[in-house]
């Protein structure tokens, strides 16, 4: 719950910071007005962390520049025709600090696409009302400092809402985005969204069309680096919105037969994200939120729908939705153009996620374990985490059982890895040295001999160079 005196005293702070003080100084001196606008001032009131600062003035771009440069180090104005002015402003301790300033905004959308006419505005109050909701449409006046609230912002940071400043249909008809971030700032400050809110979600979901891939691709990652992602993707599925542009998902509730039963795929994929999460904490405490990792957990049952059958006696099945999923997984990472690292690792670990229950079912020879680890490749720990969160049975018996099956794995993985040097599996020659050894030039045999070579290093382990040799020639001797 929001502590006014505590967010108050950290808005205070925020406006005394040595660079912010000089800017303040600086652009009363010539007449204008400043202020700290937006995330940062929510995040101060709310005592979350605050990183970059945001700034809004009266000014315009050319007064902006006049302004900063006798502060600055360097400036820059990329952002010019959108009232944007960079600058590097040198803190106390000789250190540069990196802000962005900008001119109000009185902007226009047409409705055809979400790029506004840039118009500039006159008063910190209507920049602020046309911002996304109000608990971002907050500003902090320096020097003063004053908290100027034309919608409401902290009374809904107090009940915990998300809300339009203005009529949410017009808001989201302005920019269809803002639907997007509703589920983002939902999960990340854990609010709820205000009714209303949510039903001009679902009742514009079909205008995203015109935001392009990667705007949305951006606010789908950025919701699933949050500790909830969660909350905002009921929230998305819910109003129909991720049926947008990830159908794949809402695709997972699957009908309830009356004769035949599973567990509910859609839970059990929420869940399993949830875990994810979890594990990625427990594992690797002060790493960066793994999204690669959380949208294989998302996804990895998507080929479920496709690929179930059901069986005489009230049994489902979905034989193969491991690879059926690993493909509808590429087309729609494609499609929203993620970069191919992530399509990639995110297709291989679904394909790969039902690999490790035959363990389960009966230990693996050292050669099943090393193959285990040849094929994971450099995705082995992410699997790891993913195979984990997979079970969520409420059969404890069942998944203590897998938990120590897995225990096992991975500390066979980690012998096997000491013994062998697992992570760099290969033949003890490479393809020159049997080029050499069976005087043959590059070409295809070379392939098949060092693939030859490989099943006997996943076989057997190490056996040495000789020993290698040896075998190679008598398998060369024998080829048709």
């Amino acid at each position: 719950m929001l502590n006014m005196a505590a967010g108050l005293a950290r808005l205070a702070a925020l406006a005394a910071s040595p660079v912010t003080a000089t800017l303040g100084d600086a652009f009363a001196a010539a007449g204008f007005e400043l202020s700290i606008v937006g995330g940062p001032v929510r995040d101060a009131m709310l005592g979350r962390t605050v990183n970059d600062l945001d700034y809004t003035t009266d000014a315009r771009p050319d007064d902006i520049l006049r302004i900063v440069k006798p502060l600055a180090t360097a400036t820059w104005d990329i952002g010019r025709a959108f009232g944007t002015i960079g600058a590097k402003i040198r803190r106390p301790d000789g250190t540069p600090e990196q802000v962005e300033i900008t001119t109000y905004r009185a902007d226009s959308y047409d409705g055809v696409t979400r790029k506004p006419t840039v118009a500039f505005g006159d008063t910190l109050e209507e920049d602020l009302v046309r911002r996304d909701f109000t608990v971002n449409a907050m500003a902090l006046r320096i020097p003063g400092p004053a908290l100027v609230d034309p919608t409401g912002g902290v009374e809904d940071l107090v009940a915990g809402i998300l809300r339009t400043p203005v009529d949410p249909a017009v808001s989201f008809g302005d920019d269809p985005l803002r639907m997007l971030r509703a589920a983002r700032f939902a999960s990340q400050l854990g609010f709820a969204v205000a009714p209303e809110t949510e039903a001009a979600v679902a009742a514009l979901r079909e205008t995203l069309r015109i935001v392009s891939p990667e705007r949305i691709q951006g606010e789908l990652v950025k919701l699933l680096a949050t500790d909830d992602p969660v909350r905002g993707l009921r929230l998305l599925v819910d109003t129909g919105l991720l049926d947008q542009f990830l159908p794949e998902v809402p695709a997972l509730r699957l009908e309830v037969d009356e004769h035949h039963h599973h567990k509910d795929v859609y839970e059990h994929s929420l869940t399993v994200l949830r875990q994810t999460i979890d594990l990625e904490h427990e594992r690797h405490p002060d790493a960066v939120p793994d999204v690669t990792l959380r949208l294989a957990a998302l996804l990895h049952d998507i080929g479920k729908p496709a690929t179930r059958k059901l069986e005489p006696g009230g049994g489902v099945s979905f034989h193969h939705h491991d690879v059926k999923g690993s493909r509808m997984a590429r087309k729609r990472l494609q499609s929203l153009r993620f970069d191919s690292d992530t399509i990639g690792a995110v297709a291989q670990l679904i394909e790969q996620h039902l690999r490790f229950f035959g363990y389960a079912e009966g230990a693996w020879t050292d050669s099943a374990v090393r193959r285990y680890v040849r094929d994971a490749g450099d995705q082995l720990e992410r699997l790891h985490i993913l195979t984990r969160a997979d079970v969520t049975t409420r059969n404890k018996r069942k998944a203590s059982r897998l938990k120590a099956a897995y225990d096992d794995i991975e500390r066979r993985i980690d012998e096997l890895a000491e013994q062998e040097q697992l992570g760099a599996m290969r033949p003890e020659l490479d393809g020159n040295r049997i080029q050499e050894v069976l005087g043959i030039a590059p070409g295809r045999e070379v392939g098949e001999a060092y693939r030859f070579l490989m099943d006997i290093r996943l076989d057997e382990g190490i056996i040495g160079e000789d020993e290698a040799e040896r075998r190679l020639r008598a398998w060369w001797a024998a080829r048709p």
